[in-house]
């Protein structure tokens, strides 16, 4: 999803873009009774890791969706680390399940629905998930359409694993769990103490259920974003201006 966005950065910066535990190449562990090896917690500890393999101490992070929440707990969970947070198409997930509303469920019926106990999510989605994730995928604003169709196969792909299907039930069964205990534990205790930049897209969930930059208010002290004209996925759908909004911050 970040190729577009990742070339222009590359001209100016060291980038490195991995996978998210669970996703893409990644490893897959099974999920544990309380979820916590998918709690953000690990999964930030995992991109800090990563960086430090790589002899990079402190660095700008951006992280869409999924990973604008493992980003959050970055930049919460190591500060030294991060000089600069960004992240795309999400509000906090404290407030988004404290307000959530018919509007809401009925966008995101998928937060309520991978949560339930395995494997009962698991089956359903292996029993059709190309046919899953076409609706998912493509029922947002634009359908399917920011989907190149070189892109589209991988994926696929990575989605045919039962063990990412399994990851990504993991991963949101952990948000709706043990991220809320660490995020209540953490709230109005400690703010992300970097610079954050919000972005959204105009026609997505986050602008019509929340106010994107008040929300993120209440979790950060220094907050500046705006919405682009697209749906959920900025990177793909509008590459240029994430790209661009993404240099200006970071430089």
């Amino acid at each position: 999803m970040w190729r577009k966005v990742a070339a222009p950065l590359a001209e100016r910066f060291t980038v490195v873009a991995p996978d998210l535990r669970g996703d893409g190449d990644s490893g897959k562990p099974p999920g544990l009774p309380d979820h916590s090896n998918y709690s953000k917690r690990a999964m930030a500890r995992d991109q800090i890791e990563v960086m430090r393999a790589l002899g990079i101490e402190r660095f700008a992070v951006a992280g869409h969706d999924r990973g604008g929440r493992v980003a959050h707990r970055m930049a919460l969970d190591h500060p030294a680390a991060v000089a600069r947070l960004a992240v795309l198409d999400i509000a906090p997930t404290r407030t988004m399940y404290a307000r959530t509303d018919r509007t809401f469920a009925k966008a995101y019926y998928h937060w309520f629905f991978l949560i339930q106990p395995a494997p009962f999510p698991e089956r359903l989605i292996g029993a059709a998930r190309e046919a899953y994730l076409r609706k998912h995928m493509g029922g947002r604003h634009a359908g399917l359409a920011p989907f190149e169709p070189d892109a589209w196969p991988e994926y696929l792909r990575c989605f045919g694993d039962p063990a990412a299907i399994h990851a990504t039930c993991e991963d949101y069964r952990a948000a709706e769990s043990i991220d809320l205990e660490h995020d209540d534990a953490d709230f109005a205790r400690r703010k992300i103490e970097c610079p954050l930049l919000v972005l959204w897209g105009r026609h997505g969930v986050i602008e019509r259920c929340f106010d994107a930059l008040a929300d993120w208010r209440d979790y950060a002290a220094d907050v500046r974003g705006r919405a682009l004209d697209c749906g959920h996925y900025l990177a793909e759908d509008r590459p240029a201006e994430t790209a661009a909004a993404l240099l200006e911050f970071f430089a």
